[in-house]
């Protein structure tokens, strides 16, 4: 049994003290809208990440360079693929490995749609208490789906809990392919094929495979591989760097977009006279796919 089956994800929890964290930053480049992260702190770490001393302090101690960065970039770009999705008409929202993420409350601004999140029983558990401690009051239209991606079929779990058909929907993967396996993550992407209607998108985050063989080709890998590994949950798949496209075709899947470290530097931290703020780490590779 994983560590993540007997206790809440480590590595999820860490994305929220760094959500949690960045909601209080003043630099505009610095700071998220995620305004529930810090609610499902303890109430300790909620006090300690206002201050930003403090938050240096955690950032130089537990995050290898440009780690912060990256997930702040990360969520203001799937943030920005949520809104889009359901303007343009997606009827549901399946997020993987959901972990304590909080666009289900956040965004969730229309009661038509159906948002499901997916994570292992424990985390989920985690998480509910979490909510139900802060009064924060889950709606309707969300549904959680307790899963263990590497053994239980969550196309199974989906259709049991009122995921429909030939829908069109927007599938999240956050920070989860590189926890997987490489067959568990093929059965999610054949999921998603099999599943939603034309128009679908799928925005997912992954590794490039060199790191997964230990290459030492980027900036913060070595802090990064070590991190996980101390953490219990070690990193186990990519895609080779340049072939994203490839990989997607062999699920019948279109490429829309892909950032890479430089390009979210761009994006998210550059000011507008060219000068790089601060650099994000260069092991992730974020992309936004569509169903033709």
């Amino acid at each position: 049994m994983s560590r993540v089956q007997k206790a809440a994800s480590r590595t999820a929890e860490m994305n929220c003290l760094w959500r949690a964290a960045s909601y209080y930053e003043k630099d505009q480049y610095y700071k998220s809208d995620d305004s529930v992260a810090p609610l499902l702190l303890p109430s300790h770490m909620k006090f300690l990440v206002r201050y930003k001393t403090v938050r240096a302090f955690f950032r130089k101690i537990f995050a290898p360079e440009g780690t912060y960065e990256y997930v702040i970039a990360r969520t203001k770009y799937i943030d920005v693929i949520f809104n889009d999705a359901i303007r343009i008409g997606c009827e549901q929202v399946v997020i993987f490995g959901a972990g304590f993420d909080t666009r289900s409350i956040r965004l969730n601004n229309n009661d038509k749609i159906k948002i499901f999140e997916l994570d292992s029983d424990v985390t989920q558990k985690a998480k509910l208490n979490q909510l139900e401690k802060r009064g924060i009051k889950i709606r309707e239209n969300v549904f959680y789906v307790p899963v263990d991606f590497n053994r239980e079929s969550a196309e199974e779990k989906l259709l049991q809990h009122g995921f429909e058909l030939n829908k069109r929907s927007l599938f999240i993967l956050e920070g989860l392919t590189m926890y997987l396996k490489e067959d568990a993550v093929a059965e999610i992407f054949n999921l998603i094929r099999r599943l939603p209607a034309s128009g679908s998108l799928i925005v997912f985050d992954h590794l490039y495979a060199s790191v997964i063989r230990g290459e030492k080709q980027y900036s913060g890998e070595e802090k990064m591989l070590k991190r996980v590994r101390d953490a219990g949950e070690p990193w186990l798949f990519g895609i080779e760097e340049g072939r994203t496209a490839d990989y997607l075709n062999k699920f019948g899947f279109d490429l829309v977009e892909e950032y890479n470290a430089k390009k979210l530097q761009a994006k998210y931290f550059t000011e507008p006279s060219g000068k790089v703020l601060s650099k994000i780490n260069e092991v992730h590779n974020i992309v936004l796919a569509q169903v033709p």
